[in-house]
């Protein structure tokens, strides 16, 4: 299998890849992933489970590169490579020895539907045996509470085996959406986690809302990622928040707003719940920046 797929547009890497019911996790750039969360959490899994390419979809098809130019290495004049911007599927195993799919790279500029059903169409000769989609986005939550998650799929059986939250809103969708009517369609169990990242910390990175998505694939998977210096990280990110707002009697009246709003919410939905103006977190945000920056 070296060829492209005339379908599809995708190459086999490898021959016959040897795979038992893996899971497949997808997290593909592009779309929302407030504070590169959902990132962060796929390139842990990829690490740790030792995934290698097995698959590459065809870079022209699904890929506009006037808006993903890709990137020359210009070394004294040389001209002396180009990096381009690929979508491709990782096979790896977990500790435990599950098989697992890790489809990365930035989403596709053009072509969703057929992007979608040649995604399908591997996941069916592959055996995957269940879709997990990763995601992150801002939300009115503090960091001093541990970040919620929230989940999207086309089968309400499969929102009933998970506990978190359930939203209602008409939002764009991301390919990762398409994929999950793509999987449902061929009767493979697809389910979107996402985790709410608190607003004010959206431009720095934030291992706490990257654990927690990992927690949450454990939940629907059974899969347990250990990423030590992801958890190793949220005290000492905790602790730099704490200090940049830890002065300022106003930020900290806001941050005890964000915290009544949080706890009065317990199913993470805030529409019954006290409201709050986004714009404390731009307030908060702006301190907790600058506080960054005095720290270098």
């Amino acid at each position: 299998m070296t060829t492209p797929h005339e379908a599809g547009a995708f190459e086999w890497l490898v021959d016959e890849p040897m795979l038992h019911e893996p899971v497949l996790v997808v997290m593909l750039t592009g779309w929302i992933d407030a504070a590169g969360a959902a990132a962060s959490a796929a390139e842990a899994l990829s690490a740790e489970c030792e995934t290698s390419p097995i698959l590459r979809f065809d870079d022209d098809t699904y890929i506009d590169f006037r808006a993903r130019r890709p990137l020359m290495e210009l070394r004294d004049g040389v001209n002396t490579d180009l990096v381009w911007s690929t979508i491709e599927l990782r096979a790896g195993r977990s500790s435990s020895g599950r098989d697992l799919l890790v489809l990365s790279g930035p989403e596709p500029d053009m072509a969703w539907n057929r992007f979608a059903r040649a995604v399908g169409d591997v996941a069916v000769e592959l055996g995957v045996r269940q879709m997990i989609g990763f995601g992150a986005y801002p939300f009115a939550a503090p960091h001093t509470r541990s970040p919620r998650l929230s989940c999207t799929s086309p089968s309400i059986d499969v929102l009933a085996d998970v506990t978190f939250a359930r939203s209602s809103v008409d939002v764009p969708a991301g390919v990762a959406a398409v994929l999950e009517h793509a999987m449902h369609a061929r009767r493979i169990p697809a389910l979107g986690i996402w985790v709410q990242v608190p607003h004010y910390v959206t431009a720095m990175p934030y291992p706490a809302a990257s654990v927690a998505l990992l927690d949450g694939l454990t939940e629907a998977t059974g899969i347990e990622v250990a990423a030590p210096d992801l958890r190793s990280g949220i005290g000492p990110q905790r602790e730099r928040i704490d200090a940049s707002i830890g002065g300022n009697e106003e930020l900290l009246a806001m941050l005890s707003q964000l915290e009544e709003l949080h706890d009065a919410t317990a199913d993470g939905d805030t529409s019954s719940g006290p409201s709050l103006e986004m714009q404390s977190g731009d307030e908060l945000a702006d301190e907790i920046q600058r506080f960054l920056r005095d720290q270098g």
